[in-house]
């Protein structure tokens, strides 16, 4: 197993705050959704239980569409989308490597990912939010 160490990030204005703990070299799905392209969103997927909440639990929107499973988290204050459940991992955390601290990421692969074709790709990344 790859060792994982902390990554801190969060929004702009830092009223949103977050830690994982993934590998600190990362693979990075750049996906081709509706969403995702319009906001340049990058995933990082990790589990639940690898994803903490620092601060503004109370700073969050949610929005949800389509099949109401993703669950988009959005800052109240700057509106940045750093993190969100996916409806392809609903028991994990997709942060959004743009949101990173890079300090402990020692290298990155971006991956394409066909999102616009969604029930292609699930498959492939949904071991990403296991333990």
């Amino acid at each position: 197993m790859t060792a994982l160490v902390k990554h801190k990030g969060g929004c702009h204005c830092k009223a949103v705050t977050w830690e994982i703990e993934a590998p600190a070299e990362l693979s990075v799905d750049e996906c081709d959704c509706s969403m995702c392209e319009m906001i340049g969103f990058l995933h990082v997927i990790v589990p639940q239980s690898r994803f903490t909440l620092l601060t503004g639990k109370d700073n969050i929107a949610t929005y949800t569409f389509n099949t109401g499973v993703a669950q988009h988290y959005f800052c109240k204050t700057c509106g940045i989308k750093s993190h969100y459940v996916p409806r392809s991992n609903p028991d994990g955390f997709s942060i959004n490597f743009r949101c990173l601290d890079r300090t402990n990421v020692t290298g990155h692969t971006i991956v394409p990912c066909a999102g616009l074709t969604w029930e292609e790709i699930a498959a492939r990344v949904a071991h990403l939010s296991k333990e």
